[in-house]
């Protein structure tokens, strides 16, 4: 019976705010229109305290922000913010230093040893945020990437010029284990054939957990550490290098063991961080490597050989 998938396949799957850029991708959009920051924030987190006094308990931070930002575009504060815009803003992100050109070396890692090619073996990358879709898509790591998970706006048809006008798609901290299920089932690139909760034995998933390696910065991320690790997969956290606040954060995911290993958010060669990732991309390939081969000594057998006396 033929397989749906060969699991020849690498992921490596980051988080995007704090581990690939030094801040939040929402930067240059408070930037561009003059917006304060720091007071966005403070008046996000202040109608979360809101909405739970009124009994709203089940209201998410993420949509409380998604929708803060609809109402700035209502006010005229974003005026004529469209996903268009969210798309050129991203143009501006500066990446950690060796980014976004470590992508293309992790795959090179991979493509240029004869062995991993003979057994078909590649390596994706994705992005799994909870900051915008359009504005990764419009980053300079955009090329590299082969799929994006985020929160969408769609827009008012009716507007000229086109204007954001109702969240499309919310990604949270705990919904981000969706994704990473989509990614290890191939709902991403199967969409019309496999859901997510289709039940797909774990030998017939396009991308075994196994696989997989998670890279991200914080305690939020805590829910995808513990998927892809409890499954096989590794883990490994990132902090901005001098900030010591950060440093302990990620230390105690390591205390904790939701990471592996941890190191700054340095993606130069030479580097810890490029160090371990490449190592572990070069563990899962020899494994790949090596279980394809035990299968196909299973599968065939010795040929026949003359006896001698």
């Amino acid at each position: 019976m033929a397989t749906l998938f060969t699991q020849t396949i690498i992921a490596v799957v980051w988080d995007f705010d704090k581990t690939l850029i030094p801040g939040y991708m929402q930067g240059p959009l408070f930037e561009h229109y003059g917006v304060d920051e720091r007071q966005f924030w403070r008046e996000v987190n202040e109608l979360s305290r809101i909405y739970r006094e009124r009994g709203s308990e089940q209201v998410s931070g993420e949509m409380n922000y998604l929708n803060h930002i609809l109402e700035y575009v209502r006010r005229g504060v974003f005026k004529d913010l469209s996903n268009e815009k969210l798309g050129e803003l991203g143009a501006s992100l500066q990446f950690y230093p060796g980014l976004p050109e470590f992508f293309g070396e992790l795959k090179e890692t991979v493509e240029r040893e004869p062995r991993y090619a003979h057994h078909d073996i590649t390596l994706e990358h994705y992005v799994v945020s909870t900051g915008f879709t359009r504005t990764i898509r419009g980053s300079a790591i955009a090329p590299y990437l082969d799929g994006v998970w985020g929160c969408e706006f769609l827009e008012d048809l009716n507007a000229a010029p086109p204007v954001i006008a109702q969240v499309g798609y919310v990604l949270d901290n705990t919904t981000k284990t969706r994704a990473v299920f989509e990614i290890n089932k191939g709902v991403n690139k199967h969409p019309e054939q496999i859901d997510v909760n289709a039940a797909v034995p774990e030998a017939e998933r396009r991308i075994p957990f196994q696989n997989m390696i998670y890279i991200a910065d914080g305690p939020s991320d805590v829910p995808v550490f513990s998927v892809v690790k409890r499954s096989g997969g590794y883990t490994y956290g990132v902090y901005n290098p001098g900030q010591r606040q950060e440093f302990s954060q990620v230390n105690e995911l390591q205390r904790q063991g939701r990471v592996q290993a941890f190191g700054p958010a340095d993606y130069r060669q030479g580097t810890q961080t490029c160090m371990w990732l490449t190592d572990a991309v070069q563990k899962i390939a020899e494994r790949i490597v090596t279980d394809r081969e035990r299968a196909l000594g299973d599968k065939v057998g010795k040929a026949p050989r003359h006896l001698s006396d």
